[in-house]
């Protein structure tokens, strides 16, 4: 049913079973990994599961790559990243490769920065294998109570995950991922979240995490898509902080879309017309679309079809 759409997008549930604990005298989400929390606290002991402070979750001894401990709140004062990996998944090797430059540009560059792995290996000897090629530090494998903290404190439902904490241990970005293999440079660091994302093959994985606003223009004019920013931005960013007001996440991301393989093969897979430019709002869990196929759009048509589609008033189209 529609509510039930509603909910499934609301709290961004990719896969089930899922289990979510709300405050329900404010509404806000408590704890995303409840199946999780079932397993760790059967006895209901930490009730009400309420996220706590990274530095508490975190506390107690880390591992060294060269086999020394070090006390976690060593981590204090820097830019920390939590890496959630492990060596049987394809993608998580791959980013390690990388990431590993990134943390020495990033490193000789000055910042005061540490990446943290937390394993998802399936046993101690790959967690050794896999981390032996990592020059950060770790939780301990055998730890598997603090591992399992961790992964319910960031609600972690696939890996690899990376999530940046700035130096108070407060989330910057939950998108280490995608800000890693888009910025190799490491230019953008700690890479606070842009409020309108110019659509990449790295990035498109977040079309999947709830509805995005996409604006196709027509990318052979040099300069549309930078127009096409400069006319989203006020809006994405008013919008991103009145959530953030209320401590939520926005309810929908921003994207311009230019001409290429992948923006045609997006177009072909929700139907979309040919049209530039396009103004759309695509829903790929709820396979939901909304389409503006206006002339010329304007900062009072994008506002309008925004708070429409917040205010349940626009009627989607299947994908």
């Amino acid at each position: 049913s529609f509510l039930q759409l509603k909910l499934w997008n609301k709290y961004r549930v990719s896969n089930i079973p899922s289990l979510i604990f709300i405050d329900a005298s404010t509404g806000k989400v408590v704890c995303r990994n409840g199946l999780l929390v079932i397993r760790d606290d059967p006895e209901g002991l930490e009730f009400p599961w309420g996220p706590k402070p990274f530095s508490e979750v975190v506390a107690g001894p880390l591992l060294r790559y060269n086999g020394q401990t070090l006390d976690s709140n060593a981590l204090e004062g820097s830019y920390v990243g939590v890496y959630f990996s492990a060596h049987w998944c394809p993608p998580c090797r791959s980013l390690t490769r990388v990431l590993v430059e990134s943390y020495r540009k990033i490193k000789e560059a000055g910042q005061k920065f540490e990446i943290l792995f937390v394993s998802a290996d399936r046993s101690e000897d790959s967690f050794k294998q896999y981390f032996s090629e990592m020059p950060w530090v770790a939780v301990p494998y055998a730890d598997e109570a603090r591992r399992s903290r961790l992964n319910r404190l960031y609600g972690i439902q696939g890996i690899p995950t990376l999530i940046v904490l700035d130096s108070k241990g407060d989330v910057i970005t939950r998108q280490g991922r995608v800000e890693v293999l888009n910025d190799i440079e490491c230019r953008e660091f700690p890479w606070h979240p842009k409020p309108v994302l110019e659509l990449t093959d790295t990035n498109a994985v977040q079309l999947n995490e709830g509805p995005c606003l996409v604006l196709f223009v027509d990318s052979e004019d040099d300069g549309e898509s930078d127009a096409a920013k400069q006319l989203i931005q006020p809006i994405a960013e008013k919008i991103i902080a009145k959530y953030k007001a209320k401590e939520e996440e926005a309810p929908l991301l921003f994207f311009v879309a230019g001409e290429d393989d992948m923006t045609d093969s997006l177009r072909d897979y929700t139907n979309l017309p040919e049209a530039a430019p396009l103004l759309t709002i695509l829903d790929m869990s709820a396979r939901a679309k909304y389409v503006m196929d206006v002339e010329e759009i304007t900062p009072e048509i994008v506002e309008a079809f925004v708070s429409d589609f917040l205010a349940d008033k626009l009627k989607p189209e299947p994908i």
